[in-house]
């Protein structure tokens, strides 16, 4: 970010209403959904389990370093952080924090690390089926769906196949019997040492890692994790032990090695996709990080 970038009015008026119409093609399902009291068991974790709202999932900013021109770029002044200069309106570099700091360092570390390592493919998504092993029907997580082995084939599922789960928001979720028969012991103080780029929650939370740094990065990024994390969600449950053929999702049957290898063929593809889109984080964050030392304002402990 040596300069600003001048974006003239058409030019990010057509990247906002290209960013919103994309948005949408999830956000509104979701809130007609909502209004209608309808629960969706893969659909809703992207709005539920990740924090950032629907309506901040569609708006759209320009991220750091970039004026926006004309005279409609003055709504953007009634947001929180940003600044008019004498070309057009820009997001306020002071307002990225010493606090916003910490966490892109805790970002830039996490996915660098992650990044640096091969991808691990063989956990076959043990994880959502350890999330109900020897749970009763009425304590299930998605208790209004049948399983689709029962509750004895879904156990048994569980016992004959070792779980080498690495992701510590996947494992917090095991049953109390399910936390000894997983190989590894992954903690949030362990984070960084466990996470790799074949783990589906790990590509997920791309986009928590985006949104977290929100509106310091581009709304267009925001949006290109938030469509791989849905694709993987659906990934996510249809390989679990969960029958979702009512709401349109056919079986990935993991329990057997043609499931299992369907899954990890799916597994790789989304590793593949979620690459480089880590390295565009990791490379905004080194970015943020470098002008903070440029920015001699004075800074609050948050924005």
């Amino acid at each position: 970010m040596t300069g600003p970038i001048v974006l003239p009015e058409p030019v990010w008026r057509t990247r906002e209403d290209d960013h919103v119409t994309r948005m949408r093609r999830w956000t509104r399902p979701h809130q007609r959904r909502r209004s209608r009291g309808e629960k969706h068991p893969v659909l809703d974790f992207l709005f539920t389990y990740y924090s950032h709202r629907p309506g901040h999932l569609e708006r759209w900013q320009p991220g750091p370093g970039v004026v926006l021109e004309g005279a409609s770029a003055r709504r953007f002044l009634e947001r929180k952080g940003y600044l008019e200069t004498p070309d057009g309106v820009m997001l306020d570099p002071a307002g990225f924090t010493e606090g916003r700091a910490k966490t892109a360092e805790f970002v830039l570390g996490l996915l660098s690390a992650t990044a640096s390592r091969s991808p691990r493919l063989s956990c076959f998504g043990l994880h959502e089926w350890a999330m109900v092993y020897r749970e009763s029907a009425n304590e299930v997580r998605h208790s209004q769906l049948p399983l689709r082995l029962g509750s004895a084939g879904t156990d048994g599922v569980v016992e004959s196949l070792e779980i080498r789960c690495g992701h510590f928001d996947a494992f917090r979720f095991f049953t109390e019997p399910a936390r000894p028969r997983n190989t590894l012991r992954p903690e949030r103080e362990n984070q960084i040492e466990f996470e790799q780029p074949g783990c589906l929650h790990a590509n997920m939370d791309l986009f928590k890692w985006a949104y977290k740094l929100d509106p310091f990065v581009p709304a267009e990024l925001v949006g290109d994790c938030f469509e791989l994390a849905a694709d993987i969600r659906e990934l996510d449950m249809r390989a679990s032990p969960y029958d979702l053929v009512s709401f349109g999702y056919s079986p990935v049957r993991i329990e057997s090695p043609e499931g299992r290898a369907e899954y990890a063929r799916a597994q790789a593809g989304f590793a593949r996709r979620a690459a480089p889109l880590r390295e565009h984080l990791i490379a905004h964050c080194q970015r943020l990080l470098a002008e903070l030392k440029k920015v001699p304002a004075t800074r609050g402990k948050q924005l």
